[in-house]
């Protein structure tokens, strides 16, 4: 990819930690898995290179993500507990502070343009269940029943984690069997950043539990000049340490890195949950940090040099 005349421009993406083993899937299938993501970060930086906001990228490329079922959002999302898809979503515009995000909906094809839908009004940060849902519709958002949601690899993984639930082994289960996230950040070439992240949370959650994805300083943060975070994993943990603003305090007050805050986020703050975390972040300068502690996480980027990586494991 070739990088515009003018500032820098980049974009990272997750699609959450804690994938299968290698062996769980045919080879076809993960390489499949890394050119939705690859489409995806193509679809966020070609808006990039014609002086799109960084705003407008991470939606675009979290709609992609949302519209594959490889991922758990939007169109193969996990399912709680009652076999229902409740689906949460954020986005942060760093040059303004400005968020819109939407939890427990219900109905939203694609949540993170409800997200975004809600940054734009402007009354509210946050909606929830069904006024989410007629929030969306009412803004004219394409509505979708909940069989759309459904894929059989989820349905599978429902039936897996009730059976460990009668049977108590559900800290035995595996991050993939549990949940799963997707997210965003960008630069753009007038040096603003944004974040964005969405998740169908984890298979066989509580009805009305909500995690960190919709949350700002949670699972979501952007801010000009430090950096912007979207977060992968155990979302109760990530909310209780307000991980991606932890990351963006590290930066702007100790003058650490992206990659040394990110990494202590993960490393130090999270370790002693023994949770699978995972995380995407990206600075003022366009650098990429991607830490994640499972055994794999769906991951790419396209950094200002125009160099584009993805990857599922380490």
């Amino acid at each position: 990819m070739r990088q515009p005349a003018g500032r820098p421009i980049a974009i990272a993406l997750h699609g959450g930690c804690g994938v299968m083993s290698r062996n769980d899937l045919p080879a076809a299938d993960w390489a499949l898995a890394e050119e939705v993501m690859r489409t995806a970060l193509r679809r966020g930086w070609d808006l990039l290179a014609e002086g799109a906001a960084a705003v407008d990228a991470v939606e675009a490329a979290v709609v992609v993500l949302e519209d594959s079922p490889h991922f758990n959002a939007g169109h193969g999302a996990a399912l709680n507990r009652e076999g229902v898809h409740e689906l949460d979503a954020a986005i942060m515009d760093g040059s303004t502070g400005a968020a819109g995000a939407v939890c427990s909906a219900r109905t939203i094809r694609n949540p993170v343009q409800a997200a975004r839908a809600v940054l734009r009004h402007g009354e509210a940060l946050l909606l929830a269940g069904s006024a989410a849902d007629r929030f969306a519709a009412s803004v004219g958002l394409p509505p979708a029943p909940q069989e759309y949601f459904t894929t059989e690899r989820r349905l599978a993984a429902l039936r897996t984690m009730q059976a460990r639930r009668s049977a108590g082994t559900q800290a035995t289960a595996s991050e993939q069997e549990k949940h799963g996230t997707v997210g965003a950040v960008a630069l753009d070439s007038a040096g603003h950043l944004a974040a964005a992240t969405s998740t169908g949370g984890y298979t066989d959650k509580p009805a009305g539990r909500v995690g960190d994805s919709p949350l700002i300083g949670a699972g979501t943060f952007a801010r000009d000049g430090v950096c912007a975070v979207s977060c992968t994993g155990a979302g109760e943990f990530f909310i209780r340490h307000v991980a991606a603003y932890g990351i963006a305090a590290r930066v702007q007050h100790l003058g650490e890195t992206v990659a040394v805050a990110a990494q202590y986020m993960i490393e130090t703050e999270l370790s002693p949950h023994r949770i699978g975390a995972g995380l995407v972040a990206l600075d003022a300068q366009g650098q990429v940090s991607a830490p994640f502690n499972t055994e794999g996480m769906f991951r790419g980027w396209i950094t200002p040099d125009g160099t584009i990586f993805t990857a599922t494991h380490r």
